[in-house]
């Protein structure tokens, strides 16, 4: 017999946070497996990011959908490339999205900037530059 249960944490859900049902068949398992179940919805964050190698030196800007993963790839060297061939490692810089469409064109519109504008922007948020990834655990 299919049985549907409803999953829900009422410690971390409002009422206006959708309520997800998974079928399922065996009540046993599903209590078992979801000891704790958090779930936002089909909610995906996009990042736009700057990536340089010192305070006023090389830019970068990318675009991702994993801002950790990205920043380790390029700490880690593991992509080809600019940043790998100019040493760009240090995040000064990102901005979160909930479309990917508004990241690509903040993307797009942050690289024709002209370089003065890219160090006003950081220097607005991070004025010294740090790393804004340096203590991250990956």
């Amino acid at each position: 017999m299919r049985n549907t249960y409803k999953i829900t944490n009422s410690e971390t859900f409002s009422k206006n946070t959708p309520t997800f049902v998974i079928p399922c068949y065996d009540t046993e398992s599903i209590n078992n497996s979801f000891k704790y179940f958090k779930m936002k919805g089909n909610y995906y964050q996009f990042y736009v990011y700057i990536l340089t190698n010192k305070k006023n030196g090389t830019l970068y800007i990318g675009m991702t959908n994993d801002l950790e993963r990205r920043v380790f790839e390029h700490k880690a060297k593991l992509i080809e490339g600019f940043t790998k061939n100019y040493g760009l490692d240090k995040l000064v810089y990102f901005e979160q999205f909930q479309y990917v469409n508004d990241a690509i064109k903040r993307e797009k519109q942050l690289k024709n900037w002209n370089r003065q504008w890219k160090i006003d922007l950081i220097e607005a948020e991070n004025k010294n530059w740090n790393d804004l990834a340096e203590d991250w655990i990956y």
